[in-house]
């Protein structure tokens, strides 16, 4: 049997492990779980956690036991407060001690069989009225307020039956994790069937050290590990199906949290890499599954609470395609690998390297890139990027002259093939292929000798939608040399601001004009008004100034200057079907996660959402100001936002409102000389990446290049955020514009650019291409693990 039948074999019988919970489901019911408690933070900290901990021990476990004992006040199944289930959702995550802090307190695992979440919509009557029976002294439902000031320290110290597990430390420990799993493709069918399907697969890699005496600190990839968390939290099940499956219970350490290089969670992540590749054939990676970076700091420690929260959405949110027209676009990440080359021509062995790209470009994808070949370099290079999901990947092999000296430096085409993407949505059945894909020599030259194989390995994550990028190009803007193609193609009006979207169509025109001819006598107050002009010719009144706010699309929405007390304040208010505040900086969502200095955060604004589902704020939306750009993850936000980003990019900051713009004092044009690399990092440099040394670089060299730190023409042996592409000044952790190539940089998922999102090696969760050295992965893509 040949190596490739082994792993297929290894993997099929890693599949026949019995688990008796429906992990799917279960693991659905997770996200909707620990949605809902992000939404209610004060369960994270304070003396908030500390009543939670308390109620935990003294009424919840008590009364689960008496419950799953008694089986004549088992009419329907109890509902947990929110609080305890969540303190109890931390407490199971530690399985081994869960396990035996039951059966010291309770003579047995307490198990969840006749529990449902406090999230599903079940009726809690029955639960409530037993719990206040037992507890009268103690309300089912715990009030805010009130908790935040009831000292229970002597109430704890004064139980006859409590954990002395760290319960406030499993809780800060698990509390970043919901970000790690809150995309929206995670809680897809497709993506959740094949995390239990590697869930199974990490259990085999630890029975198989376990059988060959192995110690290893196996740690799972962030599909791998909610899959195993949703299995602990069913304690009964997961206690026999791994002592079945493997002969113990498998042990959830999730105490370390340091990603440096070296480290335990390093060296285990790679050995687990290494060993699952070698064992199954497959790779460890998988798109959406990786580390996102730190959790983004929120905008604010305190639920924001008003009769505003909740109001009904009106007409405006369809209205808005009535007045501007923009592309629906999807987005699948991709990453990429080329794992291996076979009948390579005498000469070319350890040189050749992979050039790919689509063969019908989009708009979030639209350059080539470079990549190594594992089995000829020794190193190990993922490519990251976002694409739509249409059309085929595109792979060009190519070598040096095996002549040493070379007379052309030229490298050669060694042949071509191609991936649909396709492959993987029709039917949609599964999101990673690792396959020989036959190369077609150049000009179809006819061969006699086997043809050239390239192993390519791609997984995707399933479509989701593309948040709309809408750019504004002013009158008289310098367009020649533009990095944006876009903005090439563009040619506002003289006195006119063109919008266009990310497929360089025009969207419309925007004018500030006075209204009536200008103030009225003894009137000093400018009145000022945007005016729409569409392709048509037809013109709409966007938006106008009253003298202390604007009104917008016919009052149904309204712009305010806030005077924020605080530093870190919201700056403006954008009200209308929902509540809207604009901060200054990249927040939430859109904070950068390496390299800050490469953009200044005085460039961007954040529009953030405050309403009951997200009463600590939601970011809506991103304002570039230095390239007059907004993105709009919500489509209701897309029309209000962009004429909120043209008042506030128009109008000087000295009339008293608005402007705020970098560029505004100190313009810069767009296509203006910006090659000389300062001191963080290049500008619009490098070409399309395939650059000199750029066989040595980790960066995605696309053609906006320079990295955070180094441009992508000698950016040797780089592994993460020096090697990325920044592009136009762009930089690390976010210029928004989705280009082919240009923007990017470390951190920079909320980079729409085809070069610069993803990896740093799957660690640092940053740009491009990561290298890893030999086989191993690089940077843990998790925080927890287990030695086995």
């Amino acid at each position: 049997m040949d190596k490739e039948n082994e792993q297929e074999m290894e993997w099929l019988q890693a599949q026949k492990l019995e688990i008796n919970v429906d992990l799917m489901a279960a693991a659905k019911q997770q996200l909707q779980f620990l949605a809902t408690v992000d939404q209610n933070r004060w369960l994270y900290e304070g003396p908030s956690l500390a009543r939670a901990i308390y109620r935990y021990n003294a009424c919840w476990l008590p009364l689960l036991a008496k419950y799953s004992e008694d089986s004549s006040i088992r009419e329907s199944p109890l509902v947990p407060p929110l609080d305890c289930e969540w303190v109890w959702h931390c407490h199971r995550l530690n399985p081994v001690r869960y396990k035996s802090d039951c059966e010291q307190l309770y003579g047995r695992v307490l198990d969840n069989s006749y529990v449902v979440s406090s999230t599903n919509g079940h009726c809690k009557k029955q639960t409530e009225d037993l719990w206040n029976v037992l507890y009268p002294e103690e309300p089912y439902d715990i009030d805010l307020v009130k908790a935040d000031s009831v000292d229970v320290s002597e109430k704890m110290s004064a139980l006859e039956k409590c954990t002395e597990y760290d319960l406030v430390s499993a809780v800060n420990r698990q509390s970043p994790f919901y970000y790690q799993v809150s995309g929206a493709h995670v809680n897809n069918d497709v993506f959740l069937d094949e995390a239990v399907a590697r869930y199974k697969g990490f259990l085999h890699v630890i029975k198989r050290n376990r059988e060959r005496s192995i110690k290893r600190f196996c740690v799972p990839t962030y599909d791998i590990d909610l899959i195993w968390h949703t299995h602990q939290l069913h304690p009964v099940s997961y206690c026999k199906d791994l002592e079945k499956a493997i002969g113990k219970i498998l042990e959830h350490d999730d105490t370390d949290s340091d990603r440096s290089k070296g480290k335990k969670l390093d060296t285990g992540f790679s050995g687990t890499t290494a060993q699952w590749e070698e064992t199954f054939g497959r790779r460890y990676w998988k798109a959406g599954a990786m580390y996102r970076g730190g959790a983004p700091a929120p905008v604010t420690n305190s639920p924001f609470a008003s009769d505003l929260l909740g109001k009904e959405v009106s007409a405006e949110d369809s209205e808005c395609h009535n007045v501007i027209q923009f592309p629906e676009v999807e987005a699948v990440e991709v990453l990429l690998e080329i794992v291996g080359v076979k009948n390579l021509p005498d000469g070319h062995k350890g040189k050749p390297f992979v050039v790919f790209s689509k063969t019908q470009p989009d708009s979030l994808f639209n350059t080539e890139r470079r990549l190594t070949v594992l089995s000829e370099s020794g190193q190990k290079q993922v490519a990251s990027f976002q694409c739509e999901p249409k059309g085929e990947l595109c792979f060009r092999l190519m070598a040096s002259s095996p002549c040493k000296i070379p007379v052309s430096k030229e490298p050669k085409d060694l042949g071509s093939a191609s991936l649909s993407l396709r492959e993987f949505l029709v039917p949609a059945a599964k999101l990673s292929v690792e396959k020989w894909l036959d190369l077609t020599p150049p000009g179809n030259s006819k061969s006699d000798s086997k043809p050239v194989s390239l192993r390519v390995a791609v997984s995707i994550t399933p479509p989701t939608r593309s948040p709309p990028l809408l750019t504004m190009v002013r009158s008289g803007s310098s367009l020649k040399g533009s990095c944006f193609p876009m903005l090439r193609k563009a040619r506002p009006a003289k006195s006119s601001t063109l919008i266009v979207d990310e497929t360089e169509a025009e969207v419309i025109s925007l004018e500030m004009r006075n209204s009536n001819g200008g103030a009225a006598k003894g009137d000093n107050t400018v009145k000022k008004q945007v005016i729409g002009i569409k392709e048509s010719g037809e013109t709409l009144v966007l938006a106008e100034f009253t003298g202390k706010f604007w009104n917008l699309l016919d009052s149904k929405w309204s712009l305010k200057h806030l005077n924020s007390p605080m530093a870190d304040g919201p700056l403006f208010q954008l009200l209308g079907s929902h509540l809207v505040k604009v901060y200054s900086g990249r927040k939430l969502d859109y904070e950068p996660k390496h390299c800050t200095k490469r953009r200044s955060d005085q460039d961007f604004m954040t529009a953030v959402e405050f309403s009951k589902q997200h009463p600590y704020g939601k970011a809506v939306g991103l304002l570039d100001l230095k390239f007059r750009s907004f993105e709009a993850k919500e489509n209701w936000v897309v029309l209000p936002g962009i004429i909120s980003a043209f008042i506030l990019d128009s109008i000087p900051k000295k009339e008293g409102f608005g402007g705020w713009s970098a560029a505004t004092e100190d313009e810069v044009e767009v296509g203006s000389e910006v090659n000389a690399a300062p001191e963080n990092g290049g500008g619009c440099g490098s070409g399309c990446g395939i650059t000199a040394n750029a066989a040595d670089s980790a960066g995605c060299g696309s053609e906006c290049g320079g990295g955070c730190g180094g441009n992508t023409a000698k950016a040797a042996g780089s592994a993460g955020c020096g090697s990325g592409c920044s592009g136009c000044g762009g930089g690390c952790g976010g210029n928004m514009v989705k280009s082919g190539g240009c923007g990017g940089g470390c951190g920079g998922n909320m980079v729409k650019s085809g070069g610069c999102s993803g990896g740093c090696g799957g660690g640092c969760g940053g740009c491009g291409v990561g290298t890893l050295k030999g086989a191993t992965g690089n940077s843990p893509a998790q925080t927890e693990a287990v030695a086995a």
